[in-house]
């Protein structure tokens, strides 16, 4: 199966504004990418119809990316759940605009919050989650786009950090407008068989992220990558594969994303040798 494969604008910039798209769009139009994700760290960072006459004209495919920054959550215990919503709408709005048709990212509890809970109390968080996600999800199938919902690793979550407990939470939503979004790079701390649990999560993959093991390019990782996207093809994932990664130039996003080291001897190199070695990769299946 050969899958449009994209990059996150997060492996140059954040946040993501008008002018940084401007400036990084043509560029990866030009290195053979044909989608683009477009984080949406906070609203009106960039103009929807603005971004979606360039991405057009340029023939890149988008997909919204929403982050869950200090606050926002979709549990009651960690953060401001109606805020939440309104944030997560403001993304729907986004991809309408940009013509996405995914929105994806972690949407349950702040990225890099963390806290221990028995069962019960994991039980209690999973009724929330359902509850305070189930009305965004009516909007997106009503607006025919699908919210993805991304399985993170232990050190970033306490929440979802399996495909398993990814769809023990949202089978009771999964359709239209829900899914799971999966990373390889989560998969690769959390599962104990990556192939296995993609395979497990068959026709509720919403989008799929690739990075390489240590976060740096696609390919020269210990990752089985033909084994990954024979494993999609088994679940009948067709989508975007799209390359996240992340600058250590940003002092934020640099914390965020632990990158306290270079990962490729540019970022330009990062994304083009990730970019070759798929489409290499897929060309030979």
């Amino acid at each position: 199966m050969q899958r449009t494969i994209g990059v996150n604008t997060w492996v140059w910039t954040s946040p993501l504004t008008d002018e940084s798209l401007a400036e990084l769009a043509p560029k990866i139009a030009r290195m053979g990418f044909g989608a683009i994700e477009l984080p949406l760290e906070n609203a009106g960072d960039w103009d929807a119809a603005r971004a979606g006459d360039l991405l057009g004209s340029l023939g890149l495919a988008p997909v919204v990316i929403g982050a869950m920054g200090p606050g926002r959550s979709l549990v009651d215990r960690a953060g401001n759940v109606a805020a939440t919503q309104a944030y997560l709408r403001t993304c729907l709005a986004a991809a309408r605009g940009v013509g996405a048709s995914v929105v994806a990212g972690p949407f349950y509890a702040p990225t890099g919050v963390t806290w221990r809970m028995t069962t019960g109390e994991r039980t209690e968080v999973v009724a929330q989650l359902r509850r305070n996600l189930e009305p965004l999800v009516d909007e997106a199938a009503a607006a025919g786009l699908a919210l993805a919902v991304e399985p993170l690793n232990r050190y970033e979550t306490s929440v979802i950090n399996t495909v398993e407990q990814g769809i023990d939470a949202l089978a009771p939503l999964f359709g239209p407008g829900l899914g799971l979004a999966l990373d390889t790079y989560h998969l690769n701390i959390e599962e104990k068989r990556p192939d296995a649990a993609i395979r497990a999560a068959a026709g509720n993959i919403a989008h799929v992220q690739v990075c390489g093991s240590d976060r740096g390019p696609v390919g020269d990782d210990h990752t089985d990558w033909p084994e990954t996207l024979a494993a999609l093809d088994d679940a009948g994932y067709a989508g975007i594969l799209g390359l996240e990664s992340f600058t250590g130039e940003n002092a934020t996003i640099a914390v965020a994303a632990s990158v306290w080291r270079p990962l490729a001897a540019s970022q330009d190199d990062l994304a083009e040798r990730s970019l070759r070695y798929l489409t290499a990769l897929q060309a030979s299946r």
